[in-house]
């Protein structure tokens, strides 16, 4: 008997692989870089291989979320054929910002995800059998991708590059970016254009962004709120196109929310508090990769799952 389902989240810094059992027990965890198709030309070879080490295991469904995926149709294909060569069992391909759904509401009403990490986007759906499931935002770094971490890192390399030229005065965050990155004046141009990972190694940046903004640089704080703005309309607009009234249900997934007063910023133009999640996104393929395997993930199942966060 098929007694494991496996989980992937991956976005465009990181992915995260997991087996779970009937009991919500994990008997396998690995990390690696992202898969983004976009910026990681070794995506393919590095997600089979990921699963291939989790195949040794008896598995009844595997529940995928990767980045790109439904938005570019080659990389889509090439994703679902990538993941169909490495594993035997059912096998599904999602959006990485719809499993983060998944684990966020498990099931449980209509709701809005909002997801600010290397990218934004928001997910919502009236949450019933066969219900419609749209997105908001996920455009990518080029023409969106608003208030998520790789944002926030333009933003205040902007402002940098503002200051040191003497057209803006912003010396405490360009202080804080130079100093984070241990690099003199003359130097940022080089590293910026010398990146691999261009959007990765920005996303980072806004870590230092969110510190300076709660050490109370106003530059800082000025760039999480128009963040926290951008995220706030993403989650407005999905909530009115399900056609439904008043102030939204949301949660969140993503780095982005590792800075405190960013909920705070969203609730206030939302007018609603946050649901916080029920499963991290990696929770959220396991727990639809346990319902394609015709298990009952109930609450009891949810709960043992998340003492493995």
């Amino acid at each position: 008997m098929n007694d494991c389902v496996l989980g992937l989240d991956s976005g465009g810094s990181k992915t995260r692989v997991t087996v779970a059992d009937r009991q919500g027990r994990v008997l396998h965890c690995e990390t690696a870089a992202g898969l983004d198709p976009i910026a990681n030309p070794q995506w393919s070879a590095q997600l089979h291989a990921l699963l291939q080490a989790a195949a040794r295991l008896p598995l009844a469904a595997a529940v995928l979320g990767l980045p790109m995926h439904g938005e570019l149709a080659e990389c889509s294909i090439a994703q679902r054929d990538t993941a169909q060569r490495a594993l035997s069992c059912p096998v599904l391909v999602e959006n990485d910002v719809r499993i983060a759904f998944d684990g966020a509401f498990a099931g449980q009403g209509a709701g809005v995800l909002i997801l600010a990490g290397t990218g934004s986007m928001a997910w919502a759906s009236r949450n019933q059998p066969g219900a419609e499931h749209l997105r908001v935002g996920g455009w990518g770094d080029v023409f969106g991708d608003e208030g998520s971490a790789y944002w926030i890192g333009r933003q205040a390399l902007t402002l940098a590059s503002r200051s040191l030229d003497g057209r803006a005065y912003q010396p405490h965050l360009t202080q804080a970016l130079l100093d984070h990155l241990g690099l003199a004046p003359d130097q940022l141009a080089d590293w910026v254009y010398g990146l691999a990972n261009r959007r990765a190694s920005m996303a980072a940046l806004a870590e230092c962004v969110s510190t300076s903004a709660v050490a109370g640089d106003a530059a800082a704080i000025a760039v999480m709120d128009e963040a926290a703005a951008h995220l706030a309309e993403h989650i407005n607009t999905a909530w009115r196109r399900l056609g439904l009234s008043g102030p939204a249900t949301w949660s969140y997934a993503g780095g982005v929310f590792a800075h405190t007063p960013m909920l705070d910023g969203i609730r206030r133009r939302i007018g609603a508090v946050a649901c916080p999640p029920r499963l991290p996104p990696i929770g959220g393929a396991l727990w639809r990769a346990a319902h394609n395997a015709g298990w009952n993930p109930d609450q009891r199942w949810i709960e043992q799952l998340s003492l493995n966060r």
